[in-house]
């Protein structure tokens, strides 16, 4: 699965783009933001508050809960803020 990272939560995991293979347990959004956070320091600090990322699957935004595809593009955003 490729995964891409914006902003501030680019910043604290310190990558723009990675490609990995999740574990069979990861199948929903929560799950693997979940899984993310356990990856060392940066994901832990970018997905402290895991709630508030806002993440798209295949450029379409979709809800925490929703079920990951077999293969495809995760995209996780930071909350976005007006002004």
């Amino acid at each position: 699965m490729k995964l891409v990272y914006f902003a501030w939560v680019r910043e604290r995991i310190g990558r723009e783009i990675e490609t990995v293979a999740l574990p069979q347990e990861v199948e929903t959004v929560t799950d693997l933001l979940t899984w993310l956070k356990g990856r060392g320091d940066g994901y832990a600090a970018a997905l402290e508050y895991p709630e508030v990322i806002r993440v798209a699957v295949d450029h379409e935004h979709v809800e925490h809960e929703a079920k990951l595809p077999a293969d495809g593009e995760v995209a996780l955003f930071p909350p976005m803020t007006g002004g």
